[in-house]
């Protein structure tokens, strides 16, 4: 729980705009996780792009400043995670965490018959949630119903599982590599597949590997980034931030001309002579900075999806130098 984490002073706010992937350490809640680091960047502003359970460890994508207008655009990323199924015992949370509400028998299983009850996880696939998430109801989360002892109704729902491999299997025990798209619970993965090899299953352990378009993250822990700022001042940690361009990578962009981005950064729509192509867009300056996303229709109209602070993007760029 990073007890003997150094204690850092108070300092004013910083309107600082990037992307930090955060190794997020087991035992915080990811918006505890965002709150530490938040304050180790003295971040006026953040957010970040997807929960991960306390349990769990891996990269959770924290947006800076002007970088928060893209979370809700990361939230429905490609995501692989590393697990470690427990065979043989259930729990009410349907991971380690949790009371015990079942035991069994762990039947001799051949990789073939694991292989079999995976394949029926892959694909497009109605899961049902946990009943202890932060799925809502009436616009109260599941689990806190669920902990006060309220009748929780959950419903299947479709998602879509793109890799569910075995990597290896001893006893009561199999380690997993998913790849997965949004809404996918790890934990009902798990216990999904006991219920298929007849013994029952929890998860046991979670990380996440990976989270589109960030496939090959390079991650900072909580420790490191304290003890980069403490020997390094801002300047050693904010080198850490990606640019927002990072995370929209994956759309394509348009070039706008002096006049054309005037009008943009004004709100205003107008119509391109030639279109390659519909849909959203990342919209650039004559000089490559990004000025906003941007929705550009059949017929060429362009209008602003989501804006960005001009003045705040330079100066975050001074800083980064």
């Amino acid at each position: 729980m990073l007890s003997s984490e150094p204690r850092i002073p108070n300092r004013n706010l910083r309107p600082l705009s990037g992307i930090l992937l955060l190794d997020k350490p087991q035992g915080l809640s990811s918006n505890q996780a965002l709150q530490r680091a938040k304050r180790i960047f003295a971040a006026s502003k953040a957010g970040h792009t997807g929960s991960l359970d306390p349990m769990a460890t891996g990269l959770l994508p924290v947006c800076f400043g002007e970088a928060t207008k893209i979370a809700g655009y990361l939230l429905g990323s490609r995501k692989a995670y590393a697990a470690q199924i427990r065979l043989g015992v259930t729990t009410d949370t349907d991971d380690a965490e949790g009371n015990i509400v079942e035991t069994g028998n762990v039947p001799p299983l051949s990789i073939q018959e694991l292989e079999s009850a995976a394949a029926t996880l892959r694909g497009r696939i109605q899961q049902m949630p946990p009943v202890y998430s932060a799925l809502k109801q009436a616009g109260v989360p599941l689990y806190k119903r669920a902990r006060r002892g309220e009748r929780v109704e959950v419903s299947a729902r479709e998602v879509e599982v793109f890799r569910l491999d075995i990597e290896r299997f001893e006893s009561d025990r199999i380690d997993v590599q998913v790849e997965c798209g949004s809404g996918t619970y790890i934990r009902s993965l798990a216990r999904d597949l006991g219920q298929r090899l007849g013994c029952g299953a929890h998860l046991t352990a979670l990380r996440r590997l990976w989270v589109s378009p960030f496939v090959a993250p390079a991650m900072f822990d909580l420790q490191s980034l304290q003890e980069r700022h403490a020997q390094g001042g801002d300047a050693a940690i904010d080198a850490l931030l990606l640019p927002i361009e990072a995370g929209l990578v994956a759309l394509p962009a348009v070039q706008l001309d002096s006049g054309q981005s005037s009008q943009l950064r004004h709100g205003q729509r107008f119509q391109l002579s030639l279109v390659s192509s519909s849909g959203l867009h990342r919209a650039l300056d004559p000089t490559g900075q990004l000025l906003a996303l941007v929705e550009i229709s059949g017929d060429g109209i362009v209008s602003v999806t989501r804006g960005f602070n001009p003045i705040q993007m330079q100066v975050d760029a001074i800083v980064s130098k």
